[in-house]
């Protein structure tokens, strides 16, 4: 049974039940800070299981794309070797918000096993929570499993909870034996070595658990379910390994074809392409769900990911970029499930290889670090690297552990692994605990919000309402019978303030009622409710008080030229840079517009300025903004761009300037695209790897930017004394003017230095010029205010020497910097970068450099611990 028709059984068999298919969402959580991606199937419907929303229908059937890094069985180092841990996979779920309970879960799940799926009845176990006799009597009278086949487990195993507080319950597993055919063994020997297998976990949200540990019966019990459709596939191929499936298959032959590789043929070779294809899976999906690498949050989870895999193709044999020519095969593995794959490859493909050409620069620098870093410790007599020294290098500069491991045994020296893992180990925890980066969104606040009826957005048409207050509460959520001060509030009926969603920041305006005013200096949603961040500055604000909102008009207006000039800038880029180009983030403000993109390159003053004249002379032309509802399939069909990563409904709302741009958007925009009337791009630069940054302004803030520009020049201009193209030439002239008494300066500062240098003061000092070892040696302390003049002078003190090393140091207010420089006849004998590092050791600092000239710096009250360690280690180099 191939894998695209156990995921299409799983959804007919529910569907053909009254479970409505709901999509999968993005591996992004949606108006979820607590998560950095999607780890199960019910993380989309939180909100249902919460009561904070309403559900369409009371049954729910997905197949879910999921991706777990961390966490039980789910480190990263074990996938791979394990032939059933994955960091990408796909959960297939069965949902009730309320509706059905233990009886048609556990019935329907028998039937579906033992059904379409083939399982045999004697070949399967069932697990129920130690407590939960119904769930025990349910399973022996519905399935006629055996009792000694229906096992009772410890809250551990099989009880599952949404975190301290919250929805909880017990849980009941679904296990297979892989091996019937062997003699039976008792069931922890079976489960600890694999060969009872969980296939399926059937979780029974039956109880709501307080702060103060204390559960109470929910009022409308819910089923949650989840099973993987990688390991169920292996269970119904026949297969012991996932990576044997077919939803692996395509993925390693395009590995193992680029590797010039058979898999099966070598075990360290088979591991490393198991990671390549497993990490490609979670790349693909994570870069077509608009997650780009970076170093925070989600960015530098999958920034990991990808080294991983860069760095198991080296030891296949790559050592150019390579993942980019096996996207494809993802493609063909999903078998079309997943057009976001397709829609995405191109960008897709010039990320990855933007960021493996970074790892392997990154590598190459990195090795060098390690052979410094194995220097320094010998310089302090030490034969092994630290554990925190090691894990410094694995997590600044990517190197792996096993990369360290073996520079430092060419040198024949050790590494601390035990302190690498500790280090590790708590870099793991760390993780765990992140939360993603997000903008400040509304507080949770109470269930009476969920019950509550949500607020129609009406502020596409008008910017004032009358509406009722739903619920006011504190800044902290808490709800609250009257507010004064700061709050939150959401009201029944109808809200023309837009909730910040798609890059538009939220509505700013007022709330005002018969004796009080309230400030709204923000619009959140939450859930399908939208909140009004408040400040009441006069009277209190109550629920159940009629109020009248107004949005601020000027800057909403504002907000829609930005936005809609943001739409033709994104149709602008794709024009003149390419259709590889992507949204890959965006800020549409009142007073600024910031659109993120992919692009391998930074873009060129001159495609900057023929992006900014197509979009202004879409401006000039005047054409009407066409915004219409249709369904999603017929929007995509037209031709119109949905971002990455974001989820849509059945019904879409397209913006659309006929010939130009047609877009998915939910945003506030103009009637026109005249009304825009200028639009002014400020500035461009890299934010990530394959990813730039546009900023521009629209409107009046552009108008008022060119017009401070035309001041500035007019100033500049008077001072000057010339004006247009001879300004110009008057400042070009200034500045080489400049530039030549500079260098007159510091030909006059360094002859003066050369000759004025303050002698080194030490125990076996007697000047600046000593013989260690037999070699004239100068160790000296100058004024010099930057590495550069120390260079210099180094250069000079070296030439009169004629054979020696000259050591030359300043100081200011603690900063160390020195350098050192070694004639060519002494090279051989004297390594200058080793006495940097001996230097810098001896302050607390670093250096490096090459064996003729290098530098150090660190902070020092003075100059002669790193003297004495240059005189050490220049005499111990010579004898």
């Amino acid at each position: 049974m191939l894998s695209r028709d156990i995921r299409r059984s799983f959804i007919d068999f529910y569907a053909g039940r009254g479970h409505a298919e709901v999509a999968s969402s993005p591996l992004v959580p949606r108006d979820d800070p607590t998560l950095l991606f999607v780890n199960a199937g019910m993380v989309q419907f939180k909100n249902y299981f919460l009561g904070v929303e309403k559900p369409d229908s009371p049954r729910a059937v997905t197949s879910q794309k999921c991706l777990r890094v961390s966490g039980k069985h789910n480190d990263l180092e074990n996938v791979g070797p394990s032939p059933r841990h994955h960091t990408f996979f796909e959960m297939l779920g069965n949902f009730s918000f309320g509706d059905y309970f233990k009886e048609e879960a556990i019935r329907s799940a028998w039937e579906l096993v033992t059904g379409p799926w083939g399982l045999k009845p004697e070949h399967l176990f069932a697990t129920v929570f130690e407590q939960d006799d119904e769930a025990e009597d349910l399973w022996l009278r519905i399935s006629g499993l055996p009792p000694e086949r229906v096992l009772r487990c410890g809250e551990k195993d099989n009880f599952w909870a949404m975190g301290d507080t919250g929805p909880c319950g017990p849980c009941s597993e679904i296990f297979v034996d892989t091996a019937p055919d062997l003699p039976e063994v008792a069931w922890e020997e079976g489960e600890e070595s694999g060969r009872y297998l969980e296939i399926w976990n059937l979780v029974f949200m039956q109880f709501e658990r307080h702060e103060d540990g204390r559960s109470e019966p929910l009022p409308n019990p819910s089923i949650d379910t989840g099973a993987g459709l990688e390991r169920v596939a292996a269970v119904l191929q026949g297969l012991e390994s996932n990576y044997d499936t077919d939803l692996f298959g395509p993925v390693l032959e395009a590995v193992a074809g680029e590797a010039g590789r058979e898999y099966g043929g070598d075990l360290e070779a088979d591991v490393s392409m198991r990671v390549v294809a497993d990490h490609l899976r979670a790349v693909g999906f994570l870069l077509a769900d608009g997650v780009l690498p970076s170093n925070e949050g989600r960015g530098y989870v999958l920034r990991r990911i990808l080294r991983r895999a860069s760095r198991h193709g080296m030891k296949l044999g790559f050592e150019e970029p390579f993942m980019a020519a096996l996207l494809p095969s993802l493609e063909e593995a999903f078998a079309g499930h997943y057009p976001e794959l397709e829609a995405a490859r191109e960008p897709s493909s010039a990320t990855v290889t933007a960021e493996e050409t970074r790892f392997l620069e990154t590598v190459a620098v990195g090795a060098g670090k390690v052979q410094q870093a194995i220097e320094e410790a010998r310089a302090g007599g030490r034969s092994a690297l630290g554990g925190e020294q090691v894990f410094r290098l694995y997590d600044t500069f990517g190197l792996p552990i096993e990369t360290v491991r073996e520079i430092a045994e060419e040198e024949q020296f050790g590494i601390d692994e035990e302190g690498f893992e500790a280090a590790l180990a708590e870099q793991r925890e760390r993780s765990r605990t992140v939360t993603a980066t997000v903008s400040a969104g509304a507080p949770e606040l109470s269930a009476e919000l969920g019950a509550a009826q949500p607020a129609e957005f009406v502020g596409y048409d008008r910017l004032e309402a009358v509406a009722r207050v739903a619920l006011v509460g504190t800044e902290e959520g808490e709800s609250v019978e009257r507010l004064a001060g700061k709050g939150v509030a959401a009201v029944s009926g109808e809200t023309p303030f837009y909730a910040e969603a798609g890059g538009q920041v939220g509505d700013v305006g007022f709330l005002k009622w018969d004796g009080g005013e309230a400030k709204v200096r923000d619009t959140q949603r939450q859930g399908r409710h939208i909140v009004h961040r408040v400040v009441v500055t006069a009277g209190a604000l109550e629920a159940g008080a009629d109020v009248d909102l107004q949005v601020d008009r000027e800057r909403r207006e504002s907000a829609q030229r930005h936005h809609t000039a943001t739409h033709l800038l994104h149709a602008a880029l794709r024009q003149h840079l390419g259709t590889g180009v992507r949204q890959a983030g965006s800020l549409v403000h009142p007073d600024r517009l910031r659109f993120d993109f992919t692009h391998g390159a930074p873009v060129t003053e001159e495609q900057q300025e023929a992006i900014e004249d197509t979009v202004n002379e879409w401006v000039r032309r005047a054409v009407p903004v066409e915004i219409t509802e249709r369904s999603y399939d017929e929007a995509v069909a037209a031709g119109a761009m949905a971002l990455f990563g974001e989820k849509y409904g059945d019904r879409v709302r397209t913006v659309e300037v006929p010939g130009f741009s047609l877009e998915l958007c939910g945003g506030c925009h103009v009637g026109n695209t005249g009304e825009i009337g200028l639009v002014s791009l400020v500035g461009e630069r890299g934010v990530a790897a394959g990813v730039r940054r546009i900023e521009a302004l629209a409107g009046d803030r552009a108008e008022r930017l060119h017009r401070d520009r035309a001041h500035l020049l007019a100033t500049l201009e008077s001072e000057i004394g010339a004006s247009g193209e001879q300004a110009a030439a008057e400042v070009r002239a200034l500045k080489e003017r400049l530039r030549e008494v500079e260098r007159e300066l510091s030909k006059l500062r360094l002859g003066l230095l050369a000759g004025d240098g303050k002698p080194a003061r030490g125990p076996s000092a007697d000047g600046d010029t000593r013989k260690v070892g037999g070699v004239d040696v100068v160790l000296r302390e100058v004024p010099a205010s930057n590495v550069g003049e120390l260079r210099n002078l180094a250069d000079v003190l070296r030439s009169r020497l004629g054979s020696g090393v000259v050591v030359l140091g300043a100081l200011d207010e603690g900063k160390v910097k020195l350098v050192a420089s070694v004639t060519r006849d002494l090279q051989d004998r004297v390594d200058a970068s080793a006495v940097a590092r001996a230097m810098g050791s001896a302050i607390s600092g670093s250096g490096g450099g090459r064996k003729d000239f290098a530098q150090a710096g660190g902070r020092a009250e003075n100059l002669l611990p790193a003297f004495a360690a240059a005189e050490r280690h220049i005499e111990d180099s010579l004898s």
